[in-house]
């Protein structure tokens, strides 16, 4: 998938579009520290593309539960490279992983094609401004907190009614930016200050936030939910990411953050098929 057809898809979402993962971090939860080089990301995300990804997501800071938030200058010196790198071989759709401004700037600038902020437009108030400007689409993710303390005792009197209650604040004040309608996305943000139990009602309940009328994406793969009700290491959690995805796109998801390409897309394309989709 290139721009163009990304496009395309977002003015009338149809079928299910595969986000790969690309941390060219140290420290992220699964796979920090494997792709070290601009070169190793690079050829990581064309084989992402090769193996199904519509949409390759580079982040160059960590967002784990307990993550220390790395300099402007850092994060930068983390992505540049690898969007010019992969820019070099593939026209493929880039998404920045960031909630910095300057970063997102420079990444749109080097040919990223839009912005995943965790922060659904809180934590820089310049991003918004951007994404109007550069007329991009932009991932408004849920999260309760930082990713320092999301995970110390989150708590909630109605899950789904405050999040749908942050997205209406949010899509609002990206309207007010100047950002088009169809440039948005929604992330109910599973592991980002939830409860365990609240990972697993956010996937049962998702055609509530669905019903808001934008793409959802939903980011399961790997997460410590799965770990904990398995009682499985990172390593393991792939049987329990493809059960999340499956339910996940049976209730209305959209784009799906993984991992593993090759497996997600299998069973994507078999869940579409028990939908009548495809």
């Amino acid at each position: 998938m290139n721009n163009t057809q990304f496009q395309a898809w977002l003015n009338k979402p149809s079928n299910t579009l595969i986000m790969g993962i690309l941390n060219v971090t140290q420290d992220s939860f699964s796979d920090g520290g494997k792709f070290d080089t601009p070169e190793q990301a690079a050829a990581h995300a064309i084989k992402m593309i090769e193996d199904g990804a519509d949409i390759i997501d580079i982040g160059g800071e960590s967002t784990r539960p307990g993550a220390e938030p790395v300099s402007l200058e850092e994060e930068l010196n983390r992505t540049i490279p690898v969007i010019e790198a992969i820019r070099k071989q593939s026209d493929c759709v880039i998404s920045i992983d960031t909630y910095k401004l300057k970063v997102a700037s420079a990444a749109l600038d080097a040919g990223a094609n839009l912005v995943n902020d965790i922060s659904g437009l809180t934590f820089d108030e310049g991003i918004a401004p951007l994404v109007a400007e550069k007329n991009v689409p932009v991932i408004l993710m849920h999260i309760k907190g930082t990713p320092r303390d999301m995970q110390k005792e989150p708590h909630y009197e109605d899950l789904m009614g405050e999040i749908k209650d942050f997205f209406t604040a949010q899509i609002a004040k990206a309207k007010k930016a100047g950002i088009s309608n169809t440039n948005i996305i929604l992330d109910p943000g599973i592991g980002f200050g939830k409860r365990l139990e609240d990972n697993f009602e956010l996937i049962r309940e998702l055609k509530q936030i669905c019903a808001m009328g934008y793409p959802v994406l939903i980011g399961p793969s790997r997460k410590s939910f799965i770990g904990t009700a398995l009682n499985l290491p990172v390593t393991e959690r792939l049987e329990g990411t493809l059960a999340s995805i499956t339910a996940g796109v049976m209730n209305g998801a959209r784009i799906v953050r993984v991992h593993d390409v090759v497996s997600v897309r299998r069973t994507v394309t078999i869940t579409e098929k028990i939908m009548g989709m495809n």
